[in-house]
């Protein structure tokens, strides 16, 4: 397995077990999900120039774009909560109250 490959997987396996281990707050939760995405990204971007594609996809665009869409989801979400419940921490929320 080429180094490059390995460096994308294990940023992926490391935020996805960072997003496992540390949810005391839901600000570290939304790096760790940002931090997957990112990885994903450049995995996807770098796939056409890898594998000598001709023409670029336009999958690596669409990533990007729903990674903003929940990176502003997220930071609403944060506002929202941080305003109702006063702090963001994960063990606060209980998820059958509405």
């Amino acid at each position: 397995m080429p180094a490059l490959h390995m460096s994308f997987y294990s940023a992926f396996i490391l935020s996805g077990l960072g997003l496992a281990f540390h949810r005391t707050h839901l600000v570290s939760a939304l790096l760790c999900l940002e931090s997957m995405m990112l990885s994903m990204f450049v995995a996807m971007t770098m796939w056409p120039i890898h594998t000598q594609a001709t023409s670029p996809t336009i999958l690596p665009i669409l990533v990007l774009t729903f990674s903003a869409c929940e990176a502003s989801t997220g930071l609403a979400l944060l506002v929202a909560s941080t305003r109702t419940h006063g702090s963001d921490y994960l063990h606060n929320f209980n998820l059958l109250r509405c």
